[in-house]
């Protein structure tokens, strides 16, 4: 019949007939919310881009659903503000997490701390990387919300399609703001100063995508700085011949596993005009993030040397994370979504090697104390 190639001859005439088993339901009692046409094809994975759902029910079978244990333990109206906080996804806390171990286990074997003061302090920075990894996330999609509804693997996120309104991202973002200060302001002063300045570093990472191809440069400036806060809160100042190497190295180190994380969405950055190291190493990306690993390594083994380190760190911390760094660059398929996304999430490994060799590393020196 004509009225199926037809668009305007469907709207006349579509509360005479049956239009896929459904019965009186006409096109123009059913107003439909304006949606990005590209949101809507990844979100539903409907193949045809002018074919929309013929009912509400079938267009409410095309808004993002979340399968997570999130929708098993939270309220519903919850779900989505979890979401936004990336609480399904802890990658991201491990990778902000760890410097800041390094750095406070350093100054443990440093000074020979108290077990009970390094344990405490680990707690509250890992409460804190929890909320702060999750307010950066905010700030990230409030920021990206419109690139994030045109690429396949950010369109189902809440405030991309809309499921989290900006007022209420703004609003999320200042509870997870609050908490992080509640946090912070367990520790010295000096320590208190150091954190807070991280802060308009992680507010203006988004942008740096649109202005530069080297936004993990950026994002490892903000993402280590707790390799030079770790210390402080143990000590009450800085020593920055050791922790000014330990940041470097975990910057470097971001720039190898973010660059990895930005291959996932090179095609659709390209589209959208989203830079990146992905983009801008190419085909060349493996010499690039080799070079980055020795500079990761080179200033991993300053660090360890300006503090005093012995045998344990240099064999666990600087040959155990070289070893997993080589084995990603190894195997590593750049064109491999799938691929990209799991070398990404083992650098939580590479991450737990150098601090496992730093705590053998003063174990090893309290045993030969205690002898």
């Amino acid at each position: 019949m004509t009225f199926c190639c037809n668009s305007f001859l469907f709207t006349k005439i579509s509360r005479k007939l049956r239009v896929n088993s459904i019965q009186n339901l006409s096109v123009k009692k059913f107003n439909r919310p304006k949606i990005n046409t590209s949101v809507y094809r990844f979100v539903s994975n409907i193949k045809d881009d002018n074919k929309f759902p013929a009912s509400e029910e079938k267009y409410k079978e095309t808004l993002p659903t979340y399968s997570s244990l999130l929708d098993t333990y939270l309220p519903s109206k919850l779900v989505p503000y979890a979401l936004l906080a990336r609480l399904d996804k802890p990658i991201g806390t491990w990778l902000l997490y760890l410097p800041c171990t390094w750095s406070i286990t350093m100054a443990t074997y440093h000074a020979q701390l108290p077990v009970s003061q390094t344990i405490y302090t680990l707690a509250l920075f890992g409460v804190g990387a929890f909320i702060m990894r999750g307010a950066g996330c905010t700030i990230n999609d409030m920021w990206d919300r419109k690139i994030d509804s045109k690429v396949e693997r950010t369109a189902n996120r809440p405030l991309a399609s809309g499921v989290v309104k900006p007022f209420q991202a703004l609003t999320f973002l200042g509870i997870q703001l609050s908490a992080g200060l509640a946090v912070l302001t367990q520790f010295n002063w000096y320590s208190i100063f150091l954190g807070a300045t991280s802060l308009s570093m992680v507010t203006l990472y988004p942008l740096m995508k649109r202005v530069t191809f080297w936004p993990q440069l950026y994002l490892g400036l903000a993402f280590n700085w707790g390799a030079l806060l770790g210390w402080p809160a143990m000590i009450g100042s800085s020593e920055w011949s050791v922790t000014l190497p330990l940041y470097t190295a975990g910057v470097c180190w971001t720039l190898i596993y973010d660059t990895i994380y930005a291959h996932q969405d090179k095609k659709f950055d390209l589209m959208v005009g989203v830079k990146s190291t992905a983009l801008l190493f190419g085909d060349k990306t493996r010499h690039w993030l080799t070079f980055f690993s020795g500079s990761m390594l080179s200033f991993l083994t300053l660090a360890g040397y300006m503090n005093g380190n012995d045998y344990p760190f240099y064999i666990i911390s600087v040959m155990g994370a070289g070893s997993h760094l080589a084995w990603q660059l190894r195997t590593v398929n750049f064109d491999d979504v799938s691929d990209c996304g799991r070398k990404f999430r083992s650098n939580k490994w590479t991450g737990a090697i150098v601090l496992s060799g730093i705590v053998a590393d003063t174990i090893w020196k309290n045993l030969n104390t205690v002898n």
